[in-house]
C-alpha cells in the first residue's frame, strides 16, 4: 500500500506529509529500524512557493530539487526566511552548474563523472563549502539515465577519492521504471558497503518502503507529498 492510497492527498496541504511520515514509520518498524535513521527528502521540482510553504509550515524543512535554475529561482528567498532549510539536488548536474550548486545545495546525488568531479572540486575548495555528495549508480545500466555503471564503481569511488579529493558519502539509484526494485536496492546497498559508504539515497514515492527494508538512509518522495505535478 503506498501513502497516497493510505490518505487523501489535498494539494497544498500536509495531509501526504503526515501520510509519507506514518508509512516511514511503519516501514521502519517493519525493518527494526530507528524512524530517525531515514531522512525524508520532499522533492518540490515543479512546485512554486505557494505549494511549498504548506509544507515548511508543517515542520518539514528536507527538499529536493532536480534542477539547479528551477532551484535558484525560488529557494533563496524561502531559504531566507527558513534559514533551516536544507536542500538537495536529485537530479543531474552539468559541469557548467557546479558553481551554483556548490552555493546553493547542502547535498549532491548526481555525482557520476569525472568532468563532474573536476568542477565540484573547484567550486568545494573556491567557496569553502562542503556539500554532502553522493554517487548515482545506474544499476539498470539504461544508456538513456545518468549514473555510473555498477562494474565500474570502485574504481569511480577510488578516483573521486583518489585524484579529485572528494569525500563521498553515500550512493543513488534510480531503478528502472518497470524492474521490481529490491535487487536494484540490494545491489546499490552492495557496492557501498564494500566501499565503506553508509549513506544510500534510494526510493521514491512508489517503492520508498521496500528502499528502506533494503537499508535506505534517504527517501525522495514527491508526488506522494505534493499531489500529481
Amino acid at each position: 500500500m503506498t501513502p497516497s492510497s493510505t490518505s487523501p492527498l489535498t494539494p497544498h496541504s500536509p495531509n501526504g506529509l503526515a501520510a509519507v511520515e506514518q508509512e516511514i514509520a511503519r516501514a521502519c518498524k517493519e525493518a527494526r529500524r530507528d524512524p530517525a535513521s531515514v531522512t525524508l527528502i520532499a522533492v518540490s521540482k515543479t512546485f512554486e512557493a505557494d505549494a511549498i510553504l504548506p509544507i515548511i509550515g508543517a515542520g518539514k524543512r528536507v527538499f529536493g530539487e532536480n534542477r539547479v535554475q528551477e532551484a535558484k529561482g525560488k529557494w533563496p528567498a524561502l531559504m531566507q526566511d527558513y534559514p533551516d532549510t536544507v536542500l538537495h539536488l536529485i537530479g543531474p548536474l552539468q559541469s557548467n552548474k557546479a558553481k551554483e550548486a556548490v552555493a546553493l545545495f547542502h547535498a549532491i546525488h548526481s555525482v557520476d563523472r569525472p568532468s563532474i568531479c573536476e568542477a565540484l572540486a573547484k567550486e568545494i575548495k573556491n567557496q569553502n563549502k562542503a556539500p554532502e555528495l553522493f554517487v548515482q549508480i545506474n544499476t539498470g545500466e539504461e544508456p538513456q539515465k545518468a549514473g555510473v555503471a555498477p562494474d565500474e564503481a570502485d574504481a569511480f569511488l577510488a578516483a573521486c577519492r583518489d585524484k579529485y579529493g572528494l569525500t563521498i558519502s553515500g550512493l543513488m539509484c534510480i531503478p528502472p521504471v518497470d524492474d521490481a526494485p529490491a535487487p536494484h536496492f540490494a545491489l546499490t546497498a552492495k557496492i557501498a558497503a564494500r566501499n565503506g559508504l553508509t549513506k544510500l539515497s534510494m526510493g521514491m514515492s512508489a517503492d520508498f518502503a521496500v528502499a528502506i527494508q533494503m537499508g535506505a538512509t534517504h527517501v525522495r518522495v514527491g508526488s506522494a507529498i505534493f499531489g500529481a505535478r
